[in-house]
């Protein structure tokens, strides 16, 4: 019986969870998607270099929530009220902290930093405005994503869910109204999407009203205990995000000086499907980790292995389905992005297309491993996976396959990288469970 409704509770978090993130996805999709037709080429270029800043926000809030609803869910299991409540607290001083550090470059260098992530006159204004108004919508996006995360562990994943696609529904929305019938430009596209999370926030709000919430802000210091905590269990949710964007800049780099913004343009097309595909396993992952958390302070080693074993077949069997529908509809996915029937982006965007997600299994089984280790309070393996994956292995693998294959060899950098730090992974997973003895077997 417990195995039966472990499955139940795995499926209903999972769907819920999976829902709920690729909503948020969709925050810059939707951008992509209206830019393209409203802005063309130039546009979609200038998306395409201001989106990883948006990885690092998003990766930010995510490391907070992340990591401070983990230790929230140990601790609750463990009927620690007064600790639950103190680590949510000094979560919100950290947003608060985070949110200040991404506001300040958004007032005073937003074209530094336009420049720096490789614009150029064509696309340079467009740029400035769109990164100026991200990083000063930070802490909107910040506390989302910390809300989300302590919503959906304290056994709420259907607000969190509800709240993510609402706010995701309203940038579509948002972004249409803004950018044609206001005619409000590339300023449109990041206002729609600057408020979506405050509505998203919003929509959160029952959960209190109810009183079904069992952690509260309270009146406490700053502990750097708790700091800690927050920061190392959630330091993989940060690179996982962050990988995302060192890998855009990363490319948009080389593929300037190969095939200039019409590359680059292309790519952006590539990066926001792989922003959806990616958020499937993000959902997968924080589907599970409520229940990994909760078992783990329960000390009930059976369904933590069990609930590994869902997701990391789940993940499977959707990265399965997810590449065969990307490769069968590669033409008419980059069509959609490409206003201007522009030929030489259609035919690099198709072939990236079909290359790129060859990554998609490794991808998801990467994720779920790292969240895993998070979840049962090993940072040490998840922050090893998610640097190799993010940081270590990716720059120097893009430099060599573009110069052995060109734009051939950038779309295999991914999947080269993945596998890769798959393999690395699992002998590491297996190291785990001999000294440690985390498992049954």
């Amino acid at each position: 019986m417990e195995q039966k409704t472990c499955i139940r509770e795995f499926f209903r978090y999972t769907i819920l969870s999976v829902f709920g993130t690729l909503g948020v996805s969709c925050y810059i999709l939707a951008d992509t998607f209206f830019v393209s037709k409203g802005l063309g080429t130039s546009g979609l270029a200038a998306l395409n270099l201001a989106i990883p800043v948006y990885n690092f926000i998003h990766g930010t809030g995510l490391m907070l929530g992340m990591g401070g609803a983990t230790k929230f869910s140990v601790c609750k299991s463990q009927g620690n009220q007064e600790l639950v409540n103190r680590i949510f607290t000094n979560t919100i001083y950290l947003a608060a902290l985070f949110s200040i550090t991404f506001m300040l470059p958004g007032i005073f260098c937003s074209r530094q930093l336009a420049f720096a992530l490789g614009a150029n006159q064509a696309v340079l204004k467009m740029t400035v405005t769109y990164l100026r108004w991200l990083l000063l919508f930070s802490p909107a996006f910040i506390l989302n994503d910390i809300l989300l995360c302590f919503v959906r562990n304290d056994e709420n994943p259907q607000i969190s869910m509800c709240a993510m696609l609402i706010g995701s529904f309203s940038n579509v929305i948002l972004d249409y109204i803004f950018i044609f019938p206001l005619n409000m430009g590339i300023f449109g596209a990041i206002f729609a999407t600057g408020i979506s999370p405050v509505i998203s926030i919003f929509m959160m709000v029952p959960h209190w009203t109810k009183n079904k919430n069992t952690f509260h802000f309270i009146r406490t210091g700053i502990c750097m205990k708790i700091i800690r905590w927050d920061l190392s269990l959630g330091f993989p949710s940060l690179i996982a995000q962050i990988s995302s964007g060192i890998v855009m800049i990363t490319f948009n780099a080389i593929i300037l000086n190969l095939e200039g913004n019409t590359g680059v343009a292309a790519y952006g097309i590539i990066a926001n499907i792989s922003l959806v595909v990616v958020a499937v396993y993000t959902g997968i992952a924080q589907g599970a980790q409520p229940l990994i958390s909760r078992f783990y302070g329960q000390g009930d080693r059976g369904q933590i292995q069990a609930v590994l074993h869902y997701a990391i077949f789940t993940t499977f069997a959707l990265s399965g389905v997810l590449y065969v529908l990307i490769f069968v509809f590669a033409q008419p996915i980059a069509a959609i992005f490409n206003n201007e029937c522009n030929a030489k982006l259609q035919e690099i965007a198709v072939t990236g297309l079909k290359l790129y997600f060859i990554s998609a299994p490794f991808v998801g089984y990467n994720m779920i491993l790292a969240t895993f280790f998070t979840s049962v309070e090993r940072a040490l393996p998840a922050h090893i996976l998610s640097v190799l994956r993010g940081l270590v292995f990716v720059i120097p693998t893009a430099f060599l396959l573009s110069y052995l294959w060109k734009m051939t060899g950038i779309w295999f950098t991914y999947p080269a990288t993945e596998i890769l730090v798959a393999l690395l992974g699992f002998v590491i997973y297996k190291n785990e469970c001999r000294k440690e003895k985390m498992y049954e077997n």
